[in-house]
Formats: C-alpha cells, structure tokens, sequence
C-alpha cells in the first residue's frame, strides 16, 4: 500500500479520531464518519480529511475501512442497511475493525462484509490515545494472513507489534482477554492508591513505587496524570465503556466454562460507581469513588 490509499475512519471518539489523525500525519487521504457529525468535522477542520454524509459513503470512495464505535450495537447498525458500510464496498475493500465487541458479532460482521465482495480484518487494539498518536498500539488482528499482510503498512504505522491471533473471531477474544486484566489492573492500582494515601503514605511517592517495583506495567505509566489530577486530564477510557467491556468479559467466561472471580468483584466495582454517576468519567476515577465510599463510611 501507498500513501495514495483512500482510507476511511468510521467512527471518531477517543481512539477513532486519534487513529484519523495519525493517518492524516503520514499522509494518506482519511474519510471520516461519525455517528455525531459535529466530531467529525472537528477531525476534518484539525487534519484536512474529508467528512462524509454515511458509512456508505465513507466505505465506497475508500480503499480501506478502519472502524472504532463503542459497542455490538453501534458496530452493527453501522455496516447495516442502505446506508451502511456494506453497501458501500468495492470489490476488494478491506474492513479492519478495531472495536471491542462480542466474538459472535464479529463472525456476523465478518460474513457480511465478505458476502459483499470485501475483505474483513477482526482488528482489535490494546493500548490509549497516547499509545495511537506515538504508533505504539498492540494491533489483534485475526483472520487470513494474506488480508493482514495487504494492509500491514497501516497497521504498523499504528501499533509497534502486530499480532496475527489467528481466524477471525479470536482477535476480538484476545481483546476481552486484555480487558480482564486491564480492569482488575485498574482496581488494583486504585484500591492501592487510595490506601497508601489514607495510610499517610505521600501520593506521589506511592505512585513512584507502584511504577518502579514489580507493579510497574505500562498501564500505570501512562494513566499516572489522570490518577493524579483526575480534574485536569482528558477522559480517555469511560467506566460506561469499561462495564460493557466487563460484561463482554463475563460472557466470555460463561460460555467456555471458565470462573472469574476477580472479573466478577471488578463489575460489581463498576456497577458501584455507575450508580453514583460515574458513566462519563475515566476508568482511573474508581480511586475517587473509593475515596468517596471511605467519606460515606466514616460519616456513617
């Protein structure tokens, strides 16, 4: 592939829109669909790409099709219909799907992508904003070796490793997988947080320890300013979008037989605090929500 690659990006939150922007960066033509169109005139005004009306339109002027949308639902009702992804398809076009959805929707996108004459690529990502804008991304990508071989220059423009998971289904079971550690990671490190704190240990220092001891994965690294400054930072991963990704996670665990204690604390953790209003905020503000329990059990 070229620089003259016609790409779109279907889908332009947090990590579509920092995908659309990279693209942009090294040069290839970036169409741009979002759902609220108001964000992706915002990725056109800041880049140059282009803003198209539908996800049909996006998909028929494009040589390959990224999609970043939230959830099974939004994923599905973007490909469907008469002004959805697959009418739009060319022969040949090639859809990578970076999504985190349910194994069983991505078989059902895959067939009706290929049905339409397309090329399906299961695509999930691991990693932030952050990891998209340095090309830093851990790229899932499932399915034919040859398809993920025909669009490897993008990905590897995005990720520094790119994993071939194998067919297609598993790179969105790789993707539940991460998230299972990446959530009782959080908790972990927010329960932590909070009870040095409360325990007179100085924040920052506490923070300096996780990071430099045997605790220190990447995760902590780059989350360390919105754990620190919650007010200040972007939100970049939602708790509404953690707990679907934990039910995700649950499923999963029901259906191959396997028992997940720690997943099964980590949604009930959720569930806490998207009762108290959290929905909206970063995945790091369950140190906040248990500081906010610690207030409530001390008053009472």
């Amino acid at each position: 592939m070229s620089e003259n690659t016609r790409l779109a990006v279907i889908g332009t939150g947090n990590m579509g829109g920092a995908m659309a922007k990279r693209l942009r960066s090294a040069g290839y033509p970036v169409t741009v669909w979002n759902r609220t169109r108001d964000k992706a005139e915002d990725i056109a005004a800041n880049t140059g790409a282009t803003v198209a009306a539908t996800p049909r339109e996006a998909a028929g002027t494009s040589d390959v099709v990224i999609v970043s949308l939230s959830n099974d639902a939004a994923d599905l009702g973007a490909h469907e219909g008469r002004d959805g992804i697959v009418a739009g398809l060319r022969r040949g076009t090639a859809v990578v799907d970076t999504s985190t959805i349910d194994p069983h929707t991505t078989l059902r996108l895959a067939e009706m992508v290929r049905g339409a004459g397309g090329v399906h690529i299961d695509c999930p990502v691991s990693g932030s904003v952050s990891s998209v804008e340095a090309g830093t991304l851990a790229v899932l990508a499932a399915g034919d070796a040859a398809d993920i071989d025909r669009v490897r220059p993008i990905l590897d423009y995005l990720g520094s490793k790119v994993f071939h998971i194998g067919p297609t289904g598993l790179g969105a079971t790789m993707k539940i997988a991460i998230n299972t550690l990446l959530i009782a990671i959080n908790q972990g490190l927010s329960e932590a947080y909070v009870l040095a704190q409360a325990a007179g240990i100085d924040p920052a220092t506490a923070y300096d320890v996780f990071e430099a001891g045997a605790t220190g994965a990447p995760f902590l690294k780059y989350k360390r300013a919105v754990f620190e400054h919650p007010d200040d930072t972007p939100v970049a991963f939602s708790l509404g979008l953690v707990d679907k990704d934990a039910d995700l996670v649950l499923a999963l665990a029901e259906r191959v037989g396997v028992p997940v204690p720690q997943a099964q604390a980590d949604k009930a953790a959720l569930a806490a605090a998207l009762d108290d209003g959290y929905a909206n905020r970063d995945i790091s503000t369950m140190a906040r929500h248990l500081r906010e329990l610690r207030t409530r059990s001390s008053r009472g």
